[in-house]
């Protein structure tokens, strides 16, 4: 199964085209690029591969089984399009689209033309977020109604990421892969959203830090903390139920292996392990590798018609709907009250 990648920065060279490659049964057929430069970069770094001066020229290669939507997030809906109406399979970056209306075109395109969407939420593979699955399902915890997830960083971030019209900002960005976490892990249906942002960098009119409170039927509550205004990390995630407490220092450490050119070697540091703590006390718990090639195996497996996506339309209505009311909450200062 042959694909295009469409932008060749950081996510479609050294997360999608990366991954591509690693996956038997799927081909690299080529990479979309504007920049002559890039596109000389393209040839010499995928050899046999093509290298598209446009999205058009890729959309009317007949050898092009899907398209991968790696550009800046205002782009996904409209180049989503484009590619479901020349009848090839999406797989687009998250987040998906900007708002929900624009999902949910998406998805009717696709629909249309008898074409799959998927969604690149690499991070439900990541391993932090395998290791509560895991610790979750141990009962371990008891029942878990609060979950706290935060991704800190100091350093506002630069070129179209720091531009609101763009889906710049920490929220469509690491914020959009958080709550996808926490929806899946609280599948009960959402309530309220109440969001609360700040603007501390001149040079963007993206937040530098944005929290986001999520309610659920049940009385389950969500918290996703995303700054460019920290210097100190705060716990990856947190868990809190009444046999005992959940939580994870550090991120997944795949990306930086991934950009040393070897994911396999990808191992988190002892010092990273999650701990459970107890009213017997604490104890390390052996982290469950993260594996984001299992996104594009699955991938290889829609396209041949032997899967559906696993990253599922009802999840990015839903995700859409909550980021939508966030914004909203954001706008206003009030909590939005949703259905999702």
């Amino acid at each position: 199964m042959r694909l295009a990648v469409v932008g060749y920065g950081f996510a479609g060279r050294s997360f999608h085209s990366y991954l591509i490659g690693l996956v038997p049964g799927l081909e690299l057929r080529g990479v979309v690029s504007r920049s002559g430069e890039t596109r000389a970069k393209v040839l010499a770094e995928h050899p046999g591969a093509v290298a598209y001066a446009s999205l058009e020229e890729a959309l009317a290669d007949g050898e092009v089984d899907a398209v991968v939507v790696a550009t800046p997030h205002d782009t996904h809906h409209p180049y989503s399009l484009a590619a479901l109406r020349a009848g090839k399979h999406v797989v687009t970056d998250k987040p998906m689209c900007l708002n929900l209306r624009e999902a949910r075109e998406v998805y009717a395109a696709a629909e249309a033309a008898g074409r799959e969407v998927m969604v690149f939420h690499n991070r439900r593979w990541d391993s932090e977020y395998l290791t509560l699955q895991k610790v979750l399902a141990e009962g371990t915890l008891g029942d878990v109604r609060w979950i706290e997830m935060a991704w800190n960083r100091f350093g506002a971030w630069k070129s179209w990421r720091a531009e609101a019209c763009s889906g710049g900002g920490r929220l469509y960005d690491l914020g959009s892969h958080m709550l996808d976490q926490m929806l899946t892990l609280f599948p009960e249906p959402v309530e309220t959203v109440f969001a609360r942002a700040h603007f501390n960098f001149p040079d963007t009119d993206t937040p530098s830090h944005c929290q986001v409170t999520v309610t659920f039927a049940g009385g389950k509550t969500g918290v996703i903390d995303c700054t460019s205004m920290s210097r100190f990390e705060k716990a990856r995630m947190l868990a809190y139920g009444p046999g005992g407490t959940f939580v994870k220092f550090g991120v997944d450490p795949q990306e930086a292996a991934m950009i040393k050119g070897d994911i396999d070697s990808a191992s988190v540091p002892p010092a990273e392990w999650p701990r459970v703590t107890t009213a017997e006390g604490t104890r390390m718990v052996p982290p469950v590798p993260g594996r984001w090639r299992s996104f594009y195996e699955q991938v290889e497996r829609v396209l041949r018609g032997e899967e559906k996506p696993a990253v599922t339309k009802g999840e990015m209505i839903r995700l859409m709907t909550v980021l939508d009311a966030a914004h909203e909450s954001m706008r206003t200062g009030a909590v939005a009250r949703v259905s999702a």
